[in-house]
């Protein structure tokens, strides 16, 4: 099954995606500028192979629910999310926030 809801944090909106899968969930929340996803997300791809993009996004491990990952800590970030001041051990709703 595949979710797509609005949420909103400190009055901002964006978009959730959940997509349940044999044992596992795929996990995202973005804004226009960017995304935190679930341990999925591979940043070192994003970073090395796909770095001309500037793709802003992090990744945070261990989650199972969309609630989870806007509480995380982000265990890696793209390059260019830290040019926007999102750092490793940042909360997910925190680095949404600076994404917005």
């Amino acid at each position: 099954m595949v979710e797509v809801k609005p949420i909103i944090i400190e009055g901002h909106p964006f978009v959730a995606v959940s997509v349940q899968l044999p044992k596992t969930n795929l996990l995202a929340v973005a804004s226009e500028k960017g995304y935190i996803m679930c341990g999925a997300l591979d940043v070192a791809l994003l970073n090395e192979k796909l770095r001309d993009r500037g793709i802003v996004a992090g990744r945070a491990v261990g989650v199972r629910t969309v609630e989870q990952l806007l509480e995380a800590p982000l265990e890696s970030v793209t390059a260019a999310a830290e040019e926007l001041g999102i750092k490793r051990g940042m909360k997910g709703k925190d680095a949404l926030l600076k994404m917005r």
